[in-house]
């Protein structure tokens, strides 16, 4: 069967992509740069890469085959008050570039839809199903509300709040129901309605095992993690005040957080459960969901986070764009520091642990202020973390950085600044055979860019050097066996 698979970047749309090549799919992937996508190597082999924006209509491809059946995984919940403009135009492109290339089937993951007075968020995909239901192909509609998996974006902010606070002052929307879900069985439902005539042109709930309040799923969560934790809900917290509280308090962008509290007003529940029969699968409860997210977790195989999306500041230009970092009218701050060449491995290990829990090297502290600061002003601050803490691809998030070339082969990482700067920043790491050369490249835009180079100027001084410093020099101490450290008691 010839699949093509929109979103493949996403969340949803990774994880899909390894289960539709496993199941023996054809499967055509078609992105907006083919060098973000970052599927295992063994997955890679076995898929097709179309680039394409749905925004512009004109860069969409020619299908070089008949597909069966397409998923639409495309949103733009990041991409500020106008997304639901964005979301409408892209599917009504989609719309014209599947007719014409005569898909039989669309399958297309909304949200749950039920209540009468939506949010601005769900309305969109309301808006969405509508428009892709105006094509000429057999569309399948399966409406999910929170989704727990290891990086989903409901588990981090969940883990963030119930992990970080033991009491929590929290709107009235907690009294809301929702009824979550785990990624595992949405993926076996999106599988399961592929080519399933008896889903054409059929619109589904589906939900887990259990509906609960928002406060009952995090003292849930909290009792599965072992953890006492105390929740007063009070009613003078604004839709704004409880976006900017759960901004600055967990990893979410502001624009992501606005329209998430706006939807938490809508009950999430199912009002039928008619897929369970077509599609019948094992549930997962969601005290299951969580201790399976924390076993990958604690595994390092998790396969996407939601941070996987680019930020708005690189959303419109591809990879390769960034690769080549500018050298005329930069600022640069350049480092290097020796090691012994048989410690070449052990370096590399450091700088590819580089932020997240290992944090900075030198200076956390500072980098923390950094980030605050960069919350503050609308960024995304540190909080976002790394989705696994000892391997990067080109396109992970780290930190407020994106992750433009990972080549360890070659020893060559190199980031891209997606923090609020009146300019562009990359860093980079070269490791060579006996040394580690540290760049930091600032292009300006404007008086304020170069303003903001000369007032970090003292800080870069020590931050930058220390950093490449304890990188060379944070080597484990090999002990010969049977031996001891020479103040051991």
């Amino acid at each position: 069967m010839n699949v093509l698979l929109t979103g493949a970047n996403g969340y949803i749309g990774k994880r899909l992509a390894i289960h539709l090549v496993d199941a023996g799919a054809n499967v055509f992937c078609l992105v907006r740069d083919k060098n973000r996508l970052n599927l295992p190597d063994s997955i890679m082999e076995k898929v097709s890469i179309l680039e394409g924006d749905f925004l512009v209509s004109k860069s969409l491809p020619k299908v070089p085959v008949k597909i069966d059946a397409a998923y639409y995984l495309i949103h733009s919940m990041k991409s500020g008050s106008d997304f639901d403009t964005l979301e409408s135009r892209a599917a009504k492109n989609f719309v014209s570039f599947a007719n014409k290339s005569q898909f039989r089937q669309v399958i297309y993951l909304s949200g749950l839809v039920n209540d009468e007075d939506l949010s601005k968020h769900l309305s969109s995909r309301k808006r969405v199903e509508d428009i892709l239901g105006e094509g000429k192909f057999h569309l399948t509609t399966l409406r999910a509300g929170i989704i727990i998996g290891s990086g989903s974006a409901s588990f981090e902010i969940l883990r963030d709040l119930v992990e970080k606070l033991p009491v929590m002052v929290a709107p009235k929307w907690v009294s809301n129901k929702c009824q979550p879900i785990s990624i595992t069985n949405v993926i076996e439902y999106l599988a399961g309605v592929l080519g399933n005539e008896a889903c054409f042109d059929q619109h589904f709930d589906i939900g887990g095992t259990e509906q609960i309040s928002y406060k009952d799923m995090m003292l849930q969560y909290a009792d599965t993690r072992g953890l006492n934790r105390w929740i007063i809900s009070v009613p003078v917290l604004t839709p704004n005040l409880s976006s900017l509280w759960l901004y600055f308090i967990t990893s979410t962008s502001f624009p992501l957080a606005r329209h998430l509290v706006d939807s938490l007003k809508n009950n999430a529940v199912c009002k039928e459960n008619r897929i369970r029969e077509i599609v019948p699968i094992e549930l997962i409860s969601f005290k299951t969901s969580i201790k399976k997210a924390f076993d990958k977790i604690e595994q390092n195989t998790v396969i996407s986070s939601w941070v996987d999306a680019f930020s708005m500041g690189i959303h419109k230009r591809k990879i390769h764009d960034l690769i080549e970092v500018p050298e005329w009218g930069c600022f640069k701050d350049l480092q290097a520091f020796p090691f012994q060449p048989q410690n070449r491995q052990q370096i590399l290990d450091n700088v590819w642990k580089i932020g997240g829990s290992t944090g900075w090297y030198y200076g956390d502290f500072l980098w923390q202020i950094r980030g605050f600061l960069d919350k503050l002003f609308g960024g995304v601050g540190l909080r976002r973390g790394r989705r696994s803490p000892i391997h990067l691809t080109a396109g992970d998030s780290l930190d407020f950085w994106r992750v433009l070339m990972a080549d360890r082969k070659n020893g060559r990482l190199l980031l891209y600044a997606e923090m609020k700067l009146p300019g562009e920043a990359w860093l980079e790491f070269k490791v060579e055979a006996n040394k580690v050369r540290q760049t930091a490249t600032f292009r300006p835009i404007g008086v304020w860019g170069r303003l903001y180079w000369f007032l970090m100027l003292p800080f870069h001084e020590f931050i930058f050097k220390n950093m490449v410093k304890e990188i060379c020099e944070d080597i484990p101490v090999k002990l010969m066996p049977h031996s001891k450290p020479a103040n051991a008691a």
